[in-house]
């Protein structure tokens, strides 16, 4: 499904804001009521919609610190990615995992309340993971842009 310029009003709006009534949806973009909840529908039946969350603080929630992971494995066979894979899905600390070409074969994001807590998962958790060979930490310093936000 290709969206049209009425459905691409109604992802950004549903981007910016995904508790608006349908009502006020429609009348952001240009819609009476029904319409506009069809339209949805089809977007998220499509797939052009996930689904919808809150975009919680960590820092408020205690997870003041987030780092990133470079994750080497012992080899690069399917097995032993499929067995990397498996194990990170359960880690909730572990916030994006994305398999990578180039250098390392997996970046992570994990979340923690500090560095010491970060150490002990790391220790306890990744570094445990049958055929990890090897991780690096990088630790940002400031956060300059972080958005959720698709271009439409």
């Amino acid at each position: 499904m290709q969206p049209d310029p009425i459905d691409r009003r109604i992802l950004a709006a549903l981007q910016a804001e995904g508790r608006l009534s349908n009502i006020d949806l429609a009348r952001k973009v240009g819609l009476s009521p029904s319409p506009c909840l069809r339209r949805v529908k089809l977007l998220e039946e499509a797939g052009l919609i996930d689904g919808y969350v809150a975009l919680l603080n960590p820092e408020k929630l205690g997870f003041g610190m987030s780092v990133f992971v470079r994750v080497w494995l012992d080899r690069q066979d399917q097995d032993t990615v499929q067995r990397f894979i498996d194990s990170v899905r359960p880690l909730d600390h572990v916030v994006e995992c994305h398999l990578m070409a180039g250098d390392c074969d997996f970046l992570l994001r994990v979340v923690a309340p500090d560095l010491e807590a970060y150490r002990r998962f790391q220790a306890e958790h990744l570094a445990r993971i049958e055929g990890v060979r090897s991780l690096k930490t990088d630790i940002p310093m400031q956060s300059v842009k972080m958005k959720t936000a698709l271009p439409l």
